[in-house]
């Protein structure tokens, strides 16, 4: 059934109390107008400013009742026809007991009509014995015509604003803004879309990235997300040729929506590895690979000493990330807030996060793309990594050679130094057991002491500072060589 025909089900069937959670009070409105086609009713709108307006006919008629809330419930008990009434914003009168009573006794029919009352606003709390006779509706959001519709709509808007002059619009870039805006109210949808072509007459590419930029700002009222501006691009990634090659598969699938039939949605990677070795770095080169934006969970952030506020921050921060679909959501070390702990020492709240989480990864039907990096694959719960929770789990090794001759290079070229001024091959052998981190360390130190020496840096600098470090995988060898035997027949290599 449409939004409409189901509207027009409750006012039929004479529903006592309807509750609407939204900020686009005008559509209810329209909508409830609508219905007036399919099931006449009388139709009165109240707010505390105008007080009770019938709505229904040609004109509004001024109101005769105070506004007050009181004398408005008693005004729709004594009405004498059957009506629909909007009232918008009452719930915060519901404080009071005598409020309550009126508007129970109009809800059961008690000396009362039967009115169907609609509660309208962004977030309507009710007592227990309301709730108990209400029924929720969600308006529907947008839908991709509709979408259409409304860029195309600002598009004119434009034109007759600048004398004539057309937008320029690329159709691909069109059909990727209005699948960005998916998600997204009418009122919303339309002033973003309003802000990308009144800022220079043109949607291209490069309103992608203000878009999501928007977008987040507008829907991450949890607060535990964070807007990763700096995506990478695979090219300053080092290696990891399979997961290169492996996000390029499922690009078009993804991030353009262009899936053939059995082609399942890509759900998301495991990336483990050894600590410094780009793991995210990687994480934020899938974003960029996908060219959707990056979205960061703080697992550690959600837990909160007040029973049920854990989960309920979980399940907001999720929510949040699947109105800002399509995107990548990267958990970073996702062992430290998914532990295992079976010794019940928190009140069960690892448990049920964890719980909550697995669910959400079977069920989760928004393409919101998960990227979850560990370093200590032992502390990981097992059912998180049973196959189906992600799409593949990938090893992010310690750079080979190639990969740590262009980990130099990329480096050098970061600090404005010339990558063929050095034996880039000897330095990668001289690197031997390096992570990538500790290569960039490594090369800061010896720009540093050529600093000191007031001298350009060269390459004895590099090799002296190379032979002197220690890297983790000689300080933690034994670790680091269990973790990499556990991956070896278990995962696949990134590179």
């Amino acid at each position: 059934m449409s939004e409409l025909q189901d509207l027009v089900a409750l006012i039929r069937a004479d529903t006592p109390l309807i509750v609407i959670e939204t900020p686009d009070e005008a559509r209810v409105v329209e909508l409830f107008r609508q219905t007036l086609m399919q099931a006449w009713r009388a139709l009165y709108r109240w707010s505390i400013t105008e007080g009770l307006r019938r709505i229904d006919l040609d004109r509004e008629d001024p109101s005769e009742v105070a506004p007050d809330a009181s004398t408005t419930l008693a005004a729709i008990q004594a009405a004498e026809q059957r009506g629909v009434y909007l009232l918008l914003d009452f719930a915060a009168y519901l404080g009071y007991a005598s409020t309550q009573r009126q508007l129970r006794d109009i809800v059961q029919r008690r000396h009362s009509l039967p009115h169907v009352i609609v509660l309208v606003g962004a977030k309507v709390e009710l007592p227990a014995d309301l709730e108990a006779h209400a029924v929720r509706f969600a308006p529907r959001l947008p839908d991709a015509n509709a979408l259409l519709k409304l860029v195309r709509e600002e598009a004119t808007a434009y034109s007759r604003e600048h004398g004539g002059k057309r937008v320029e619009a690329d159709d691909a870039v069109v059909a990727r803004i209005v699948r960005n805006l998916q998600g997204l109210n009418a009122n919303d949808a339309r002033r973003i879309a309003r802000h990308l072509i009144f800022d220079d007459g043109v949607l291209s590419e490069a309103d992608l990235p203000q878009l999501a930029k928007l977008k987040f700002e507008l829907l991450n009222r949890s607060g535990h997300l964070h807007f990763e501006y700096d995506t990478a691009r695979f090219a300053d990634v080092a290696g990891a040729r399979r997961v290169k090659r492996w996000i390029e598969q499922r690009r078009a699938v993804f991030a353009e929506g262009k899936a053939l039939p059995g082609l399942d949605l890509p759900k998301g990677l495991l990336l483990l590895g050894v600590q410094g070795c780009g793991k995210s770095m990687l994480a934020k080169a899938v974003a960029g690979g996908f060219g959707v934006p990056l979205l960061r969970l703080d697992f550690g952030a959600l837990y909160n000493k007040y029973h049920g506020e854990t989960e309920k921050n979980l399940r907001d921060a999720l929510a949040s990330a699947e109105q800002l679909a399509p995107c990548v959501l990267w958990i970073d070390e996702i062992e430290k807030g998914l532990a295992s702990s079976g010794d019940g020492g928190d009140g069960g709240v690892s448990r049920r996060v964890l719980g909550y989480f697995l669910t959400w990864l079977a069920e989760r039907k928004a393409p919101v793309f998960l990227v979850a990096t560990a370093n200590q694959v032992h502390e990981l719960p097992p059912e998180l990594l049973r196959k189906g929770r992600f799409d593949e789990i990938f090893f992010v090794d310690l750079p080979s050679a190639d990969a740590r001759a262009e980990i130099f290079a990329t480096h050098l070229r970061r600090r404005r130094l010339v990558p063929d001024g050095f034996d880039l091959r000897a330095l990668a052998d001289a690197a031997e057991g390096f992570s990538g981190a500790e290569i960039e360390q490594a090369i800061v130190a010896a720009l540093y002491a050529a600093h000191a020496a007031g001298a350009p840096l060269s390459e004895f600098q590099l090799r002296a500072e190379l032979k002197q470090a220690r890297p983790l995988s000689v300080l933690m060898r034994e670790q680091v060589d269990a973790l990499r035997e556990w991956a070896r027949e278990r995962t696949v290599p990134a590179d």
